[in-house]
């Protein structure tokens, strides 16, 4: 009788080039018509998609969606940096087939929640704004971002103005020192 079922060992060629102090927590391979092996990997620091050199962090993702077949990535685009926050929009959605699942999407819905400290949504003259405050890995504070609804003229004086103002606003309520 086995008591506990251990998951497969990531196999070495599919492994990532971790950080000294980064670990996997979970991982599944992809469906891939071409027959190769990628897999994606998740750490305590963020998410290694198929083919990256890179991994995405958690705090650098927008949406993630699982249907129970397939995982669904938005990672966000750095648009402008400001005095004090990123402006953000979404990247290219990435999708994956994921064969044996696992742990894996129940870890990439709960860390990439876990990121996000705070948000609020702000109506703005000509549309409106989200601001977000992040925790991300190895750094103390939160990282600051916003995201503009379509259509909000986020280059003109006066919300940018706003955004500093929105932004500014909820740093000193979510810092636990005020």
């Amino acid at each position: 009788m086995k008591l506990f079922r251990r998951r497969p060992v990531l196999p070495a060629r599919s492994r990532p080039p971790l950080a000294a102090e980064e670990r996997i927590l979970a991982w599944s391979a992809v469906g891939d018509t071409a027959g190769t092996e990628h897999v994606v990997v998740a750490t305590n620091h963020g998410l290694w998609l198929p083919s990256a050199v890179e991994r995405l962090g958690w705090h650098e993702i927008h949406k993630a969606a699982w249907s129970g077949r397939e995982l669904r990535i938005t990672p966000a685009e750095v648009l402008a940096e400001r005095d004090g926050y990123t402006v953000l929009a979404d990247g290219p959605e990435a999708s994956f087939l994921l064969l044996e699942p696992g742990e894996l999407p129940d870890q990439v819905r709960t860390r990439v929640t876990r990121s996000v400290a705070y948000t609020t949504y702000h109506p703005l003259p000509g549309g409106a704004v989200r601001v977000v405050g992040r925790r991300v890995g190895g750094r103390d504070g939160l990282s600051w971002a916003v995201r503009y609804d379509s259509g909000t003229p986020a280059e003109s004086p006066e919300i940018v103005e706003a955004t500093g103002e929105l932004v500014g606003a909820a740093r000193s309520a979510a810092d636990p020192t005020d």
